[in-house]
């Protein structure tokens, strides 16, 4: 069984800096950190190569620094790793990176399981996994809290709603996104780090897809585009209001009407 787990280097912090001109994110390798849910989409991979031997392969789509991530994926426990990189993939909306990745899998070959997680806290759309099973061809199963049983030929998985949850049975090849707090991540091992501190992650551009179109890529294959993005203004101006609570009250509504709030 192959196992393709798929994670995204995010900004550590709130403070990131955004490209004047296209509008996205500069991600410069410095202040950044592993999408947070893609730790148990990993963990979920790592429990079912414990029970079934399978092969984890991650990959992620990034500029050359997002290698950072990768290598902590291998030190967790996975058994290779690739970067997808090309400066044509930069500035990519949730539909040309949906395409992009789809496009590295196939590169990859023949799989079993798609592994993401849930969403990423740099877009929280959550819409990334879905979009790769359609460009794939291949079933999906969102939020997915539980993995009952796998086989190679099939996925028994529990999946929880706002109010409900259902068991599904899925065929593979198959996507899932696993929902946080399922698992416990683990942390990365020092011996592992030790045993793949050779290990070259395989660096796989446009050249190398099957589908070329450079159209289909990046900012060019983008539906949708960056208006404007601005850090909220910080406004500290404290005003003290004196008076009875009716007083006080009709000064708060006017100083809301004000503000727009109401």
């Amino acid at each position: 069984m192959k196992i393709i787990t798929c994670i995204k280097q995010v900004p550590a912090s709130s403070n990131v800096q955004v490209d004047p001109i296209t509008g996205v994110l500069l991600r410069d390798g410095n202040n950044v950190k592993m999408n947070p849910y893609d730790l148990y989409g990993l963990e979920t991979a790592f429990q079912m190569k414990e029970r079934t031997g399978a092969i984890v392969s991650a990959i992620t789509m990034g500029p050359p620094s997002a290698t950072s991530v990768l290598k902590e994926a291998l030190y967790m426990g996975a058994d290779e790793a690739a970067l997808i990189t090309d400066r044509k993939f930069a500035g990519a909306d949730v539909l040309a990176t949906s395409y992009t990745i789809s496009q590295m899998i196939r590169h990859m070959g023949e799989f079993d399981v798609v592994i993401c997680g849930k969403q990423t806290t740099d877009g929280d759309t959550a819409q990334v996994g879905p979009e790769m099973a359609e460009f794939l061809g291949i079933p999906h199963i969102p939020y997915v809290k539980e993995i009952i049983e796998v086989t190679k030929d099939y996925l028994i998985v529990k999946s929880t709603y706002e109010q409900y949850e259902e068991i599904v049975k899925v065929s593979t090849p198959c996507l899932l996104t696993i929902e946080k707090g399922y698992n416990t991540p683990r942390l990365p091992s020092y011996l592992r780090k030790q045993q793949y501190k050779d290990y070259k992650i395989e660096m796989v551009t446009l050249k190398q897809f099957e589908d070329q179109d450079e159209s289909h890529y990046g900012l060019n294959g983008s539906p949708t585009q960056v208006d404007e993005i601005f850090s909220p203004s910080k406004n500290h101006e404290v005003k003290h209001l004196v008076g009875s609570s009716e007083e006080l009250a009709a000064k708060m509504i006017e100083i809301l009407k004000e503000s727009r709030f109401v």
